[in-house]
């Protein structure tokens, strides 16, 4: 697979693909950055399928800098503000994706405090917030997982100028984050077209003509499936994908890196899985952006009455037989629980097995 097709595998949405393009034929190492602000334990979405895009982009020879957003974790009130707290918990995600598999000396891990730090970047987020409206501050408040609410802390209005800022003061070719925080990837973009304000932020060179390429990947939906709108977005397909995804704080609609394979198991058994349906099935959905990327194919175990064993080796040749009525959902469910247990039993075991790992699992669990 060339360049490109890797790192658009890894976008739902991308703006654009013709940028995209150039991009790749100008820049050998062009630099992506993701964020993640540490909170509670890894789930599937960061514990298994962030790793599997990390490593999509790093086979493409994209530099990959991941932030451990630990000053927006504070702002967020996140472990009741503690700072210490929050970066114990940043700790553990990279002991998470280590033992996901993903090189970590090839990856970049920037403490965001470094940033809040640096008087360089306080210029350039206020440089941002001269150049966009209060209004569209808040219509950007998805990124920070809420919608727009006038009982929110005063605080959080600085959240949408500080993460563009980061953009520009990393030098980001492409923001490579989920769907929900592409308004703030969208406002990086048109505070670009002033070529002024691309010099006074030092991005000259950068992304294409001055502007990052946005690669937003899936929000993976819950185990309950598709939720109703929330108000995240305007768009009301992006809104619905958005107030669907995997919530952690519903612990029976989302998967843990530290489930056991019965858990797992008795998750997925329970999950939203219509027959012969496609559409906005979390369990089909899995294996697309899962199961196909990290192995290729997915083998059916059934007894011979019921057609016995079968391997896909695409998730087109799966998705028609499921939606064609040939592939009954415990089927598929069964599957899919014993691939999702086979990507995070690496990851249990380094935290039952490591001392380090263990503490901070330990500590992220208290709180």
């Amino acid at each position: 697979m060339d360049r490109f097709e890797l790192v658009k595998g890894v976008g739902q949405e991308i703006i654009k693909e013709s940028e995209l393009k150039q991009l790749l034929r100008e820049k050998k190492h062009p630099v992506a950055y993701d964020g993640f602000e540490p909170s509670g334990l890894a789930h599937l979405p960061v514990g298994v399928y962030r790793p599997l895009l990390i490593k999509d982009l790093l086979a493409a020879g994209v530099k990959v800098k991941l932030i451990l957003a630990d000053s927006f974790a504070w702002i967020n009130n996140k472990f009741d503000g503690d700072l210490e707290r929050i970066r114990t918990a940043g700790e553990y995600f990279v002991e998470v994706w280590k033992a996901a598999g993903v090189d970590m000396k090839k990856v970049e891990v920037i403490w965001h405090k470094e940033f809040f730090d640096d008087p360089e970047y306080w210029k350039k987020v206020i440089i941002i917030a001269r150049n966009h409206s209060l209004k569209r501050t808040r219509r950007s408040l998805a990124i920070a997982g809420r919608s727009d609410d006038d009982s929110q802390s005063a605080a959080l209005n600085f959240y949408p100028s500080m993460q563009c800022a980061d953009i520009f003061h990393i030098g980001a070719d492409i923001c490579q984050l989920g769907l929900d925080q592409r308004k703030v990837n969208m406002l990086a973009r048109e505070i670009a077209e002033k070529r002024d304000i691309v010099k006074q932020l030092g991005y000259e060179g950068k992304g294409v003509n001055g502007k990052p390429v946005i690669v937003s990947h899936r929000m993976l939906m819950g185990l309950d499936g598709p939720a109703g709108a929330k108000g995240f977005d305007e768009d009301s397909a992006i809104d619905r994908a958005i107030s669907s995804k995997m919530s952690k704080s519903i612990p029976d609609t989302s998967i843990f890196v530290h489930d056991s394979a019965e858990d797992i198991k008795r998750k997925i058994n329970s999950a939203f899985c219509p027959m012969n349906t496609a559409k906005d099935n979390p369990v089909l959905e899995y294996t697309k952006e899962i199961i196909f990327r990290s192995s290729g194919e997915l083998e059916i175990k059934r007894p011979e009455k019921f057609g016995g064993d079968f391997t896909f080796s695409s998730y087109r040749e799966l998705e028609a037989s499921y939606a064609g009525g040939d592939l009954h959902p415990q089927d598929l469910k069964g599957a899919v629980a014993r691939e999702i247990d086979r990507l995070v039993s690496p990851i249990r075991v380094h935290f039952e097995k490591d001392n380090k790992a263990a503490r901070l699992y330990e500590a992220v669990t208290n709180g």
